[in-house]
């Protein structure tokens, strides 16, 4: 499976389509972490609930939280994710909170059978190797 890499489509403002990979792989499971080539504060989760993908920060924006490990249920037509630190909810579709927290989301599109997500910096469902200072 493709694991992301970089700018595969359209670059403005250092924001572009990513990669992730094909979508038959990735809608087996209802949530995957997506590294992020600047580090750990910026991952992704990538979610597919209900036939749907959807893209939010990795980290709850209240005490960064692991949101791919939230459950995930939908109230009133909105799905939502718990995180499963202090259970803070988000809007997949919005980021919002029930609360006046905002979760970052990311927009994403199916092209010839593949996942893309629009972001900033390279995504892969693989750790991207430490840098090396010598």
């Amino acid at each position: 499976m493709a694991s992301g890499s970089g700018d595969e489509e359209g670059n403005t403002g250092g924001v572009s389509w990513r990669l992730i990979g094909p979508a038959s792989e990735l809608s087996k499971k209802r949530c995957r972490l997506m590294h992020s080539s600047l580090g750990y504060d910026s991952d992704v989760c990538l979610f597919y609930v209900k036939g749907e993908f959807f893209a939010m920060d990795a980290r709850c924006s209240h005490s960064g939280g692991p949101l791919c490990e939230g459950d995930i249920e939908e109230a009133d037509g909105v799905l939502q994710v718990f995180c499963p630190w202090h259970d803070y909810n988000f809007d997949l579709r919005t980021g919002r909170s029930g609360t006046s927290l905002q979760q970052q989301v990311y927009e994403v599109k199916l092209e010839d059978g593949n996942v893309y997500v629009k972001h900033r910096s390279r995504l892969s469902l693989q750790p991207f190797p430490p840098d090396r200072k010598s």
